[in-house]
């Protein structure tokens, strides 16, 4: 019931800057929560940063001081700028959502994911 479409990311040098987008489209009650993850082959996927609805942000201890993520309510749209890019950094990064849909049971939707890879 919800869709989400990533976009953003791409092919840099090291110490460049990226920003990944998340446009969310469908049926919702409530948006709880916007966040993005990261996996990179072999690697367990790993929360990168989140956004809840109050405004609290938070970020993996790698990327702290780096990557910022913020939303767009209008837009419902969730963004991460990511900065001081490292070779570490190269994942596949996806945009996920915890939703309250209209038989208000709350699920966790993914998007398809977005290549980051960051060169040395």
């Amino acid at each position: 019931q919800v869709q989400l479409v990533e976009s953003g990311g791409g092919l840099v040098q090291a110490g460049g800057s990226l920003r990944l987008s998340c446009a969310a489209s469908g049926s919702w009650v409530s948006m709880n929560a916007m966040g993005w993850y990261r996996q990179a082959p072999g690697k367990q996927r790993e929360l990168v940063a989140a956004i809840i609805s109050g405004g609290k942000t938070n970020y993996a201890d790698s990327v702290k001081g780096r990557f910022t993520i913020s939303r767009d309510h209008a837009k419902n749209t969730v963004y991460l700028q990511m900065n001081s890019l490292k070779p570490d950094d190269t994942a596949v990064y996806y945009c996920s959502v915890e939703a309250r849909t209209p038989d208000f049971r709350v699920w966790d939707y993914w998007g398809q994911g977005t290549q980051v890879t960051v060169s040395s």
